[in-house]
């Protein structure tokens, strides 16, 4: 059995082939190198989520499609029980869930994000649209640009995603938010 990060790798290339789309024009819509991108590809690297979004944008498919291979089913609403949302591993000690994966031409993608302890600064990414944070758990930094701002459980921050940002748990203890992502 293929692992999941070979799977999508499998799916991403699948979908640019058909849609007539060469690694070069990716790599390059994605802002990649090539090399990068035909890491993506091979699974010799993970592709981070936001650039399975874009990526996904591009070949005018839903995100649910490279991530778990079938497509939205729900037009009306979509509930998803606790513990039942659609969990993506993306980046070493953040964890993702999503809570609206199985809606058809949703226009924001919310999710569950748990953020393990570690002391590095976050990577720092970049997406289109908007995003909303809002802590459930734990202390999160959240980092735009070059300043972090430190919100407890309770807090929120809303902000314009093109700005190089990331999220860490602060202290030794994990961390959970809710993300609101509407690109």
């Amino acid at each position: 059995m293929q692992s999941e990060i070979q799977q999508i790798a499998a799916r991403v290339r699948e979908i640019r082939e058909i849609m007539e789309i060469s690694e070069e024009e990716m790599a390059e819509k994605i802002g990649v190198g090539l090399k990068e991108y035909k890491g993506y590809e091979s699974a010799s690297s993970d592709i981070p989520i936001g650039k399975i979004y874009q990526i996904a944008h591009i070949c005018g498919v839903d995100p649910t499609a490279i991530l778990m291979g079938s497509d939205p089913k729900m037009s009306d609403c979509t509930v998803v029980r606790g513990g039942d949302g659609m969990e993506i591993e993306r980046f070493k000690g953040y964890s993702f869930v999503s809570l609206a994966y199985n809606f058809i031409d949703r226009e924001m993608k919310p999710m569950i994000v748990s953020l393990q302890p570690h002391t590095a600064h976050p990577d720092l990414v970049t997406h289109g649209g908007q995003e909303f944070n809002y802590v459930l758990e734990g202390v999160v930094a959240v980092t735009i640009r070059d300043r972090d701002y430190i919100l407890n459980a309770g807090d929120s921050i809303y902000f314009n995603p093109a700005l190089p940002h990331g999220q860490a748990a602060v202290g030794d203890k994990p961390a959970k938010f809710l993300t609101v992502i509407n690109e």
